[in-house]
C-alpha cells in the first residue's frame, strides 16, 4: 500500500497523483549510450566495460527516487513524500494554499516538466523539483 493511500482520512479522495518526470534517467541513459560506443570502437571496449557499471548505479538510482517519491492532490490536501527508510513527509492543506508557482524551461515546456513551488498562509511547500506535468498539477490544486 503506498503511503498516499495509507494516510487519507475518511472521506478523502485523491484527485490527481504526480511522479517525477522520466528525465532523472538520462544521465544514466547517457552513460550507457557512450559504453556503447566504446564497445563498437574496439580498443576502447575496456573502457565501456567500466562506464557500464556507474551508467547501471545512476539507473538504478533514478527508478529507486522515482519508486519511492509520492505525490497527490485530494479533495483535502496536498501531500509529498519522499525516502524509502529515512522517509521526508510534507502535507499541506487545500484551504491554506495562496497560489501554486509553475517553473519551467524551454526543454521543461517542450518534454512537459518543471519546478512547482506551492504557497500558502504562514509556510510554502517546499520546492517540488522537476516534476512531470506541472501545469496539470497546478490546475488540480486550483480548480478547488
Amino acid at each position: 500500500m503506498s503511503y498516499v493511500d495509507s494516510v487519507l482520512q475518511p472521506g478523502e479522495t485523491i484527485r490527481y497523483r504526480g511522479d517525477i518526470h522520466w528525465k532523472v534517467y538520462l544521465p544514466g541513459l547517457g552513460l550507457l549510450v557512450l559504453a556503447f560506443l566504446c564497445f563498437l570502437a574496439g580498443p576502447w571496449a575496456l573502457l565501456g566495460i567500466v562506464i557500464v557499471f556507474p551508467a547501471a548505479g545512476l539507473l538504478a538510482w533514478a527508478w529507486f527516487l522515482r519508486w519511492t517519491t509520492e505525490i497527490a492532490v485530494t479533495n483535502r490536501r496536498i501531500i509529498y513524500k519522499h525516502g524509502f527508510v529515512q522517509r521526508h513527509t510534507v502535507e499541506m492543506n487545500m484551504d491554506k494554499v495562496e497560489s501554486v508557482d509553475v517553473n519551467q524551461s524551454i526543454l521543461g515546456r517542450i518534454f512537459d516538466y518543471g519546478d512547482i513551488v506551492i504557497r500558502g498562509t504562514g509556510a510554502t511547500l517546499e520546492p517540488l523539483r522537476g516534476i512531470g506535468a506541472p501545469l496539470d498539477f497546478r490546475n488540480h490544486v486550483t480548480a478547488g
